[in-house]
């Protein structure tokens, strides 16, 4: 056989290799774009896996705290002020505040003004009020009995409440469990829930993959762009992930995962554990409360949160939700599986892309205790802001699996129990 020969069989067969590698590359495509209409891309009626892309967190480091460039200002009042983190400014020099109440500071306004401060936890502090050391709220009064344990909200958050144009922000500690799952790069992965000072509660799908190495929490935070929050934030490192044993990467089934840290975050004001339900609890409650980063709407045009925002939400039946569900793309044969439970249903409030694993917590007890127990862990939806109930995973079914594992640790389960 001669050299051209051989040199012309060679170029045939590396002809025909590439053309089928294409049709391979281009069938798996079509495969993908398919399954992609049921499981997570940006049309509408597709079901939406809540997963990643919360975006690159952008921060300072939290030892560089200090008065913004150029700080000097005019307020509205026509004084000359300094803009500087708001627990560095004697309260009394806002008109606003008030000592009554866990808010001590007054009031933030979360829309940006030209004419004060370009932070949105500066505020503008005349010179004589302004103070190098943190300021610290006083505790309330003995006579006032504080509820303590697991899952108390500090409704409209602690140290300030929020003005201005509201999109449904969440107040700096008001839901003290919601941790965020960060890549070691610091960018946003998903939602959990604190349930232990060691222990972190999030979806199967969000850690589905990936090794512990590569993850880390943040627990307290609230403006992701920003470390000027009195009370910082505190990251702990994964030591070990725990992903239920039945947990079906296709259908989301069973979409329950425990992270253990590999140190004890410090419990706080802002940083607190969620209250477990028992085994088989159920709640039929209209004023649940969902909280996270997620986006406003799916696919490019949606915007992420900087600030924690928060949803309330009523529960939905089960059938009823099903019912709801086969009227979309998902067909009139779609069986929800038992591992589920619905919220939602109300045009425009819903949970988005980017919230997968964030609590869905229902108040429970006292209603002035303001108790919330963790019902759902954010799954997935069809669209987003529609009138369509969203998905999350029933934690009831899973308390005892819960249990055994946290305590094959060492830790005690009762802190979760109310």
């Amino acid at each position: 056989m001669s050299q051209s020969v051989l040199y012309t069989i060679i170029l045939i067969f590396y002809i025909i290799f590439c053309v089928n590698n294409g049709l391979t590359q281009y069938n798996d495509g079509v495969l993908n774009d398919r399954i992609q209409n049921v499981f997570g891309n940006s049309r509408g009626n597709t079901k939406n896996v809540n997963r990643g892309g919360f975006g690159e967190i952008v921060l300072p480091e939290p030892e560089n705290i200090s008065p913004t460039q150029a700080p000097q200002v005019i307020n509205t009042n026509g004084q000359i002020c300094k803009c500087v983190p708001y627990w560095m400014c004697e309260p009394s020099n806002n008109p606003t505040t008030s000592t009554t109440d866990s808010r001590f500071f007054g009031e933030i306004d979360v829309r940006f003004n030209p004419q004060t401060c370009q932070d949105v936890l500066d505020v503008c502090c005349t010179p004589n009020r302004e103070t190098n050391e943190v300021i610290v709220p006083p505790k309330p009064p003995l006579s006032v009995q504080q509820p303590t344990g697991c899952g108390i909200r500090n409704v409209n958050g602690i140290d300030f409440s929020l003005a201005g144009n509201l999109h449904n922000e969440a107040g700096f500690g008001e839901f003290p469990w919601t941790v965020a799952l960060l890549s070691q790069h610091t960018e946003c992965l998903c939602g959990g829930s604190l349930i232990h000072p060691s222990v972190v509660l999030t979806g199967a799908h969000c850690v589905f993959n990936i090794t512990s190495r590569d993850l880390k929490i943040r627990a307290g935070e609230w403006d992701t762009q920003t470390t000027k929050e009195r009370l910082p934030y505190q990251e702990r490192d994964i030591q070990s992930i725990i992903i239920h044993p039945e947990f079906n990467s296709k259908s989301l089934a069973n979409d329950v995962a425990i992270l253990i840290l590999d140190q004890p975050v410090t419990l706080d004001q802002h940083i607190n554990v969620i209250c477990l339900p028992s085994q088989g609890y159920f709640s039929n409650s209209q004023s649940c409360f969902a909280s996270g980063w997620g986006k406003d709407v799916f696919g490019k045009e949606g915007k992420y949160s900087v600030i924690m925002k928060k949803v309330q939400l009523p529960m939905v039946p089960f059938h009823s939700c099903q019912s709801s569900l086969r009227k979309t793309r998902l067909g009139s044969r779609f069986n929800l599986h038992h591992s589920f439970v619905c919220a939602g249903g109300e045009p425009d409030i819903d949970t988005c892309q980017g919230d997968g694993g964030s609590p869905l917590v229902c108040p429970v007890g006292i209603a002035s205790d303001n108790r919330y127990v963790q019902i759902g862990a954010v799954a997935w939806g069809i669209g987003c802001r529609d009138a369509l109930p969203a998905v999350y995973t029933n934690i009831a079914l899973f308390r005892d699996w819960i249990d055994q594992h946290v305590q094959q640790y060492g830790f005690d389960s009762s802190i979760y129990s109310y």
